[in-house]
């Protein structure tokens, strides 16, 4: 819907910049609206809540759910165009290809394979986007600017106050806002006319990336997760993975008699 949306905006512009302002733009329309609609505030405004308030762990269960679906995916968004990068680039060599992908999966994921690997397998061509040759860096700029987007529409839909404990970007709703409406519309029917700077700038004020929208979305579920694990001393982060990954079948097995 939201790549539809964008289509429809554009639509007069000449032919070469009937497309989104950078790769990034497209993914983050679409994701940009849902993240009103999964709101609490909307799902009063369609009945399928019936409380007039949210309770505290109402906020952070709700929070906790769509970070599952925002925070975790980040780290994998970045690796899978730093892997290919990599490889493009000459700095991982053929023989290495699969290796590299589990060493970048574990750093940034702390994910290792459910068994040992060997690079006579190749585990990166199960993510269709690899195979189709796909650029995946669009998924990780659409999951920070996407926030920023859902910020300058907050703000202009009154829904968002900086420092406002009354107003907090969580509970934002731009549904039936015309100025919420109109700005995002204005912004999205530049299509690739201007750079992208200029275009999110019509929308944000800022010409750059800028992740602190996000962060503010997820401000109360951070301070519970850090007062948690410092209550129950739990260890933040991963230790290396016991799992190995070699050249060979071979080395494989050699490695397994040891």
């Amino acid at each position: 819907m939201g790549h539809v949306e964008y289509f429809l905006q554009y639509k007069d512009q000449p032919v070469k910049f009937r497309r989104g302002a950078n790769d990034g733009f497209h993914e983050a329309v679409g994701d940009l609206i849902s993240l009103s609609v999964r709101s609490t505030k909307h799902l009063r405004k369609l009945g399928l809540l019936n409380s007039k308030n949210d309770d505290p762990q109402v906020v952070l269960n709700n929070l906790f759910k769509v970070g599952l679906d925002k925070i975790t995916f980040l780290p994998f968004g970045y690796l899978m165009d730093l892997w290919r990068w990599d490889i493009f680039s000459g700095k991982t060599k053929p023989e290495d290809y699969n290796c590299k992908w589990w060493e970048l999966r574990e750093k940034y994921q702390g994910i290792e394979p459910p068994v040992d690997r060997s690079e006579e397998d190749f585990d990166p061509a199960a993510k269709y986007h690899i195979i189709a040759d796909v650029p995946y860096l669009r998924y990780f700029i659409s999951f920070v600017m996407q926030f920023q987007f859902h910020r300058a529409l907050c703000e202009k839909a009154g829904q968002y106050e900086p420092n406002n404990i009354n107003k907090p970007l969580y509970e934002c709703d731009i549904y039936q806002s015309t100025d919420a409406g109109n700005a995002l519309k204005k912004m999205l029917a530049m299509g690739s006319s201007k750079p992208w700077p200029d275009a999110m700038e019509v929308l944000t004020g800022q010409r750059s990336m800028d992740a602190s929208g996000l962060l503010e979305y997820f401000k109360p579920l951070q301070t519970w997760l850090e007062k948690e694990n410092e209550k129950n001393g739990v260890f933040i982060g991963w230790e290396a993975s016991k799992r190995v990954c070699v050249r060979s079948r071979k080395e494989l097995e050699s490695k397994n008699d040891e």
